[in-house]
């Protein structure tokens, strides 16, 4: 990485309102929280916790553009824009930001859908996206206690309350997403805690 930590915290910040980046702070506290109770890494944890919403605010055309022209995962194009910042957020922390490190870059492109096979790391920033202090939404509470004691359960109840939202709104809902759920249900009926 080419930034100290104080410089990214201070060009990331740069690139979202106030109140996101608020956000963002919620989410690398609760993300070193996960990381050291569950044995992923704290500092990889911090640097993705900081980088994953980079291009949220970017306008739709500049992400659709970062996505055609690098021929990033188009597929993301079929669906709704909100998921094209985690994408572009992997692609921009790697080239504008340094980042090597395919654990971090990959907690940053699953972050709002998850995949199958996540990392203890993915599930960390993903859990913590969810859980973060600013959080305020039906069921949130109930998700930060599912996260005290596993990840995946915590998870799956994110992914529950996403699936519900999107549903009663009539929305699309991106296939990873149902498969990410489906394969941490898988998790936790292996482990007896389902």
């Amino acid at each position: 990485m080419n930034l100290t930590r104080d410089e990214l915290m201070e060009s990331v910040s740069a690139q979202m309102p106030q109140k996101r980046w608020k956000h963002t702070e919620g989410v690398m506290q609760s993300a070193i929280v996960l990381a050291k109770r569950y044995g992923a890494d704290p500092v990889k944890a911090e640097i993705a916790a900081i980088l994953h919403d980079v291009a949220k605010y970017w306008t739709s055309d500049r992400q659709e553009q970062v996505l055609r022209e690098h021929a990033l995962n188009d597929e993301l194009l079929l669906y709704d824009k909100p998921l094209w910042h985690a994408e572009v957020g992997a692609y921009t922390a790697q080239v504008e930001y340094g980042v090597d490190d395919e654990e971090i870059l990959n907690a940053i492109r699953y972050h709002t859908s998850g995949r199958v096979g996540m990392t203890v790391l993915e599930k960390v920033i993903c859990l913590a996206d969810y859980i973060e202090p600013g959080r305020d939404f039906p069921g949130v509470d109930h998700i930060r206690s599912l996260a005290e004691h596993s990840l995946e359960a915590g998870l799956v109840a994110g992914f529950d309350s996403t699936i519900q939202l999107l549903v009663a709104k009539r929305q699309i809902i991106f296939p990873l997403t149902v498969l990410s759920r489906n394969d941490l249900v898988k998790q936790l009926q292996l482990e007896g805690e389902l």
